[in-house]
């Protein structure tokens, strides 16, 4: 199938007739994958229904589904395509729900991420934490020196992601990378949880100086606007001083000393 405008994905998560194909295990929450139909166009997505959600203490203003719509809303708002197109859908199976586009990654993708015997790390990775396996040898948790991981890496420190998982990062066709479960982002507490530590304290990117410097205008606008239907104030609010802070540092964050720094699993 071709690949669907970002309009026509968005159009067919809200409004195309939904058939469930089936429950992924391994979420912690529901999270079911179904077919979508509109006049004739059809793809497959993630839809992940408000009453299928489990009570967070640290989380527990609106829905982990409003969260997922949001970190969407703040990539649609840099241009690089790091999240699928993600709805809040009213009309699901099981009632209202975040429905996201469902991506496919290619087989052949080379690997740019995860556990590697240390005499194995590919030239230029980063590495971010040792580990040894059930037989005690030794491996490498490392990550690409990658133009799209260090966009996301910039794109959790926006939105406070609290769960980074290599498993969360999705290899695209076009050579792409995209960042999905997005549910845990956004709290007023600093939580950046993330396997993407490979550029503490490099100097930002240019690009990502200006993408930051057009989100901060961009809040003042429709992007806060369209924040606050799902987050609170306050969240809406600690955006813009984690923006600030970015754009004040002028470099990629460090780990916070008060929160776990790499989530568990790591992948």
């Amino acid at each position: 199938m071709a690949a669907l405008s970002e309009t026509d994905a968005l159009d067919l998560l809200r409004h195309g007739r939904m058939e469930v194909e089936g429950r992924l295990a391994d979420a912690s929450n529901t999270t079911l994958r179904a077919i979508l139909e509109l006049d004739g166009v059809s793809a497959r997505c993630v839809y992940k229904p408000v009453r299928g959600e489990r009570p967070l203490w640290d989380f527990p203003d609106g829905t982990l589904a409003g969260r997922e719509v949001s970190a969407y809303l703040v990539a649609a708002a840099t241009g690089w395509d790091c999240v699928p197109p993600t709805v809040l859908r009213e009309h699901g199976p099981l009632g209202p729900g975040a429905c996201q586009l469902w991506i496919d990654e290619p087989e052949d993708a080379e690997p740019i991420l995860g556990f590697v015997p240390p005499d194995e790390l590919p030239d230029g990775w980063h590495r971010i934490m040792r580990a040894h396996d059930e037989d005690g040898s030794p491996y490498l948790l490392a990550h690409a020196d990658d133009r799209g991981l260090s966009r996301l890496a910039v794109f959790d420190a926006v939105v406070n992601n609290a769960d980074r998982k290599g498993g969360h990062i999705l290899s695209t066709v076009d050579g792409g990378v995209r960042g999905v479960d997005h549910g845990v982002c956004f709290n007023v507490e600093p939580k950046l949880r993330t396997i993407l530590w490979g550029w503490i304290g490099d100097p930002l990117p240019s690009e990502a100086v200006e993408v930051l410097g057009k989100l901060r205008a961009e809040l003042l606008g429709s992007l806060g606007d369209a924040l606050a239907e799902h987050l609170t104030i306050a969240e809406v609010n600690e955006v813009a001083v984690r923006i600030d802070a970015l754009l004040t540092s002028g470099r990629f964050p460090a780990p916070s000393e008060d929160w776990p720094a790499v989530p568990w699993p790591p992948v």
